[in-house]
This record gives structure tokens, sequence and C-alpha cells, in this order.
């Protein structure tokens, strides 16, 4: 870092530093308040999703206990063809939302399967849509929390470093310029006295 200079020049740099930091921080802390509420409602999003998929889970349990049945063989009847993650903006930052989910149903003999094959495909069908969502909000949650950390890191650079920094600095200079001109006048008044008494002898 530069040495400091006691200098008028650098105390209007320093001023105007200061005046900048000022301005620039509760616009920041607006931020960082906006980040933390979104946070919060994307951490609230994931429990809700995580609460569906616990529901749709004891639904499988109760609705269906047939599936327990050996010989009806389930395995590929439901699986996730394709989904498409768009970014979305919030307050300033990337965020993936799910776009489009695709879910594809095997087609299987009606005759074949037992009756309630159709509720438990539609049932693992919301299944997999839900642990998709629950997914891409977690990962929301996580983009929400760097972008907090770095904003919160950002808003004590100026409240604790950058603001108080330049204060100092300000009081430094004035002080010191302070001194400079007291003994400007000391001088010049031991001058005048000195001219006085040459001019008398």
């Amino acid at each position: 870092m530069a040495r400091l200079q006691l200098n008028k020049s650098s105390l209007a740099r320093e001023q105007t530093q200061l005046k900048s930091y000022e301005r620039f921080l509760p616009s920041l802390d607006l931020k960082r308040q906006q980040l933390m509420a979104e946070r919060a409602k994307a951490r609230e999003d994931v429990q809700r999703l995580q609460d569906e998929v616990q529901e749709l889970a004891q639904k499988v349990g109760e609705k269906l206990p047939m599936l327990a049945q050996q010989g009806v063989d389930l395995d590929g009847l439901v699986e996730l063809k394709d989904y498409q993650v768009k970014e979305v903006n919030v307050v300033g930052v990337t965020m993936p939302a799910l776009d489009r989910i695709e879910v594809a149903v095997r087609p299987y003999s009606y005759l074949a399967k037992p009756h309630w094959v159709d509720a438990a495909a539609r049932l693992l069908h919301d299944m997999i849509e839900a642990r998709l969502r629950v997914k891409v909000a977690e990962e929301r949650v996580k983009i929400f929390d760097k972008a907090v950390a770095t904003i919160t890191q950002r808003v004590n650079l100026f409240e604790k470093v950058l603001i108080p920094r330049a204060k100092a600095n300000i009081k430094k200079i004035r002080i010191y310029l302070s001194d400079e001109q007291m003994q400007a006048v000391v001088r010049s008044k031991i001058s005048k006295r000195k001219h006085a008494q040459e001019a008398l002898s």
C-alpha cells in the first residue's frame, strides 16, 4: 500500500473516496438484505418440496401395499426422459429454474399387469418430478449461500476497513496540516520579531 501523503490534494482525495464509500454502502447492504430474504424463500421451497416427496412416498406405501408382491416387474416402468433448466435472474444472481420435465411411462399391457399398476405409474411419475424439483431447489440455496457470503464480505470491507481507514487518514492529514499551519504562524511571528529587533539596532 502506498504511503499516505500529508497534503491538501491527498486530503481531498481521501474525502472524495469516503463520500463514494458512504454512498455505495447502503445500496450494497440493501442488496445483501434482498439476497438473504430470497435465500430464506429458497430454503422454504426446499423444505416444502422435500415434504411433498415424503408425502408421495407415504402415499405409495398406503395406496399400493401390493408393490411388495412378487412377480410384478415395475423396473423401468417410469423414467426421466429429459428435462431442461433455464437461467433466471434473482436480485442480480443467475439461478437455475426448471423449464421442462419429460417423464415417460413405458407402454405395458393392461391385461398382463394388475389394475393397480396405473396408480403406481402415476405416483412414480410424480415422485420423479418432485425429486428433480428438490434437486434444483437445493442448488438454488447453494448459489444464494455463496452470493450472501460474497456480498457480506463486501459490506464488511466497506464498514470495517475502507470507511474507518479513510476517516483515520483524513483525521491524520488534518492534524498534520493544522500543525504545519501553526508552525508557519509561529515562524512568521519569530521572523517579524527578528526584523523588528534588527530595525531597532
